[in-house]
């Protein structure tokens, strides 16, 4: 074999393997992806956690629903902007619900449109100011706007689905408890190791 044809060889031998690499860590991904919808799932099929609840460790409510009643503070409601909703650009609007023990918690109601997704007339979209609120239990994600959460319970409850016939403010869907495109990029990986492999070795018998 000359030089030039071992040096391809051995090319493409390096490159297959850094796509089995790729694929093998897709596999892996796929893998800690079901593990966590597991627990999501989990925590979902347990019955909603009564607000306000006592001493109750915060990781034990993160991705779990919970059942708050409480009277709303419209004068006090802040916006996450930058929410789109099948394409469309808008805001969520976040209300603070005072509780009876005088304790408040967020409550994402849900996105209204806004055409540079930062202004809204917050006044079109109230609710009766007494409420009971069923939904998930998220931690504020970092980067999503300037949401003060100072003063109030550590959590975000995203209100759940309601009558699609309500109109505004549109509830968020439950999470999608999918198994990603981890197991089609891994095959396209395999398939990219077994392409050059083959193809090289083609090229190879091809210059004899």
């Amino acid at each position: 074999m000359q030089r030039r044809d071992l040096t391809l060889a051995i090319g493409a031998v390096l490159v297959a393997v850094a796509c089995v690499g790729l694929g093998v860590w897709q596999i892996q991904r796929l893998g800690q992806r079901r593990a966590r919808n597991a627990l999501v799932a989990a925590r979902l099929a347990l019955p909603p956690l009564e607000l306000p609840a006592i001493a109750v460790p915060l990781d034990s409510v993160r991705q779990r629903r919970v059942r708050a009643y409480g009277v709303y503070d419209f004068s006090a409601e802040q916006t996450w902007p930058g929410r789109s909703f099948q394409g469309t650009p808008g805001v969520a609007l976040v209300t603070p619900l005072r509780l009876a023990d005088g304790s408040a918690v967020l409550v994402d109601r849900g996105w209204v449109p806004s055409p540079d997704a930062y202004h809204v007339d917050q006044t079109q979209y109230r609710e009766p100011d007494t409420a009971t609120v069923i939904g998930l239990a998220l931690i504020p994600p970092r980067g999503r706007g300037d949401v003060d959460t100072k003063g109030y319970l550590p959590f975000v409850i995203q209100q759940e689905e309601q009558d699609p016939r309500r109109g505004l403010p549109r509830r968020w869907p439950q999470p999608v408890l999918d198994d990603g495109p981890h197991l089609s990029y891994a095959i396209q990986w395999f398939s990219f190791a077994v392409i050059v492999l083959v193809g090289t070795a083609a090229l190879l018998r091809s210059r004899k």
